[in-house]
């Protein structure tokens, strides 16, 4: 019932929504380059990797050295503008329909975090990453990535219809009021494998795996 319901919401919403996505997709092309989409690996289903789509929301701006500038350096006004409307998200339509997706589960993350979950947070991967998630509609950027992982696997333990349908609620609301939303998450909080590789964190605690000799 979950895939047919994603299938038929995704369908509807690409067509409703291909006007919007199509002068997205050019303004994007005019002020930001191309190409247009922003394409990267994730671990989806049972770890599965699948390439996540998005608009881009950065330039490609580089140092004298030929390296990227930091997110902040490379975030510009219009592409803040995509992320506090989520606009940027709205290729994921195709993910879902794809099936690699769902509307609703935990957001897919980097690969390179996959050696750092408890076994516990393992169960994430049991369902299909969404575009939104229990974790964005109760605190979005300002939790913890241990209450990230948390409300991950709650959704598992506790995945309805009824449940899927009042977090898309809540993510319709959240997004009109712009709630939850930094334009660059580095700040608040570090990548996962680096915390986790620093900090004492739930990962010792559980009994996490070993990665380069540390705990």
């Amino acid at each position: 019932m979950k895939r047919v319901f994603d299938l038929t919401v995704s369908l509807l919403l690409l067509i409703v929504l291909s006007p919007v996505m199509g002068v997205t997709a050019l303004c994007v092309r005019k002020y930001l380059g191309s190409p247009v989409l922003f394409r990267q690996c994730r671990p989806g289903l049972h770890m599965r990797p699948f390439h996540i789509l998005k608009f881009r929301t950065m330039t490609d701006k580089r140092d004298e050295n030929g390296s990227l500038l930091s997110d902040s350096e490379r975030l510009t006004s219009f592409g803040a503008f995509l992320r506090k409307t989520s606009l940027d998200e709205l290729p994921q339509l195709i993910n879902v329909i794809k099936g690699e997706m769902s509307l609703v589960g935990p957001r897919p993350l980097l690969l390179r975090y996959l050696p750092f979950y408890t076994e516990t947070e393992k169960k994430r991967f049991l369902v299909r990453p969404g575009i939104t998630g229990l974790a964005q509609i109760s605190g979005r950027n300002r939790l913890t990535w241990d209450e990230r992982l948390h409300l991950d696997v709650k959704y598992v333990e506790r995945q309805s219809l009824a449940l899927d349908l009042t977090i898309m609620w809540k993510s319709v609301i959240q997004v009109l009021e712009r709630d939850g939303f930094e334009e660059v998450t580095e700040r608040q909080l570090p990548d996962l494998d680096v915390e986790r590789l620093t900090i004492p964190s739930s990962v010792a605690l559980s009994g996490g795996i070993t990665v380069n000799g540390t705990r």
